[in-house]
């Protein structure tokens, strides 16, 4: 999960292993300028070792699941023709089963996706459009919640958009196909990983997140719908734009990652694939273990 040291350890892997690259899974470490809040590696680290997928794009840039596919792929191909290895590092779960699981995305229908989410906003919007998919996509229905409104606005747009069904783009995340790919993961204990968070957030603070995203907010271009909504950030605009007490947005972006860690742990144990590592252990061994004796190319530490 989100501050259990996923970074370093790669670093001491790569350190280690020189055929390492490493292959950075986290959705907005794309950004350009957003340093501090997702804790990329300093320059020192990225000049003794290579990275990839950092940096991409501008914060006012929206950037998709989609385009992260299309990048990734092409860092692992380039990665393998060079004889090297990957080491996939993060916890967007979503981009990682992207990846790994060649997932077939949809496009996007933004005007539709807009229609939708106004339809949503009214009352008893979400139960009106879950029972609209029923109807249109019975089975893209049954693998979500009535209630899971942004599912539920995502299926319909791609049904209506695409003109076929949602459940018609793969058997979704709930199937765990073979890969070549190692997964590992670092299990997730709630008691030590909310001090973890409380403590890491504070010394972003202490490193001037602050400052990083006030001057992100007043670029000319300002920060994108998906940028503005990262950990922490997100919490920091509310005191910033808004003038929310600072105590309280510290708070409420410490409460929101430790729930994001939670959803984090709850996506990933799901998967049987993963070689789950103890927080309390030796990591740097685990990892090596695996490293040294996996097949393929690439080792995903994916939590």
């Amino acid at each position: 999960p989100t501050a259990a040291g996923k970074s370093a350890l790669a670093l001491a892997l790569a350190r280690l292993r020189p055929e390492t690259e490493l292959v950075s899974v986290d959705s907005m470490s794309v950004y350009r300028g957003m340093d501090i809040g997702t804790a990329k590696p300093s320059a020192a680290d990225r000049a003794s070792v290579p990275y990839h997928l950092i940096d991409l794009v501008d914060p006012g840039d929206e950037f998709s699941v989609r385009q992260f596919q299309t990048v990734a792929r092409a860092a692992l191909v380039e990665i393998e023709q060079r004889r090297h290895r990957a080491l996939l590092v993060g916890g967007t779960g979503l981009y990682l089963r992207a990846v790994i699981d060649n997932l077939e995305l949809p496009g996007r229908w933004p005007a539709i996706a807009a229609d939708l989410s106004a339809q949503a906003d009214g009352p008893g919007g979400v139960e009106t459009l879950y029972s609209r998919l029923g109807r249109l996509d019975p089975v893209a229905a049954t693998r979500m919640g009535p209630g899971n409104r942004r599912r539920v606005v995502r299926a319909l747009e791609v049904t209506l958009g695409s003109g076929r069904p949602f459940s018609s783009f793969g058997p979704g995340l709930v199937v765990y196909p073979p890969t070549s790919i190692v997964l590992v993961g670092i299990r997730f204990d709630p008691a030590v990983h909310d001090e973890l968070i409380g403590r890491r957030f504070h010394a972003l603070l202490d490193a001037g997140l602050l400052d990083e995203v006030r001057a992100l907010a007043s670029r000319p271009g300002g920060m994108s719908r998906t940028a503005r909504q990262a950990l922490g950030y997100r919490e920091l605009l509310t005191h910033i734009e808004d003038g929310i007490p600072l105590a309280e947005a510290v708070d409420a972006a410490i409460a929101r990652t430790r729930s994001f860690a939670r959803r984090q742990w709850s996506w990933f144990k799901r998967d049987p694939r993963i070689r789950w590592l103890e927080p309390d252990g030796d990591l740097l061994s685990g990892l090596i273990g695996v490293w040294d004796t996996g097949a393929g190319t690439a080792v995903a530490v994916g939590e």
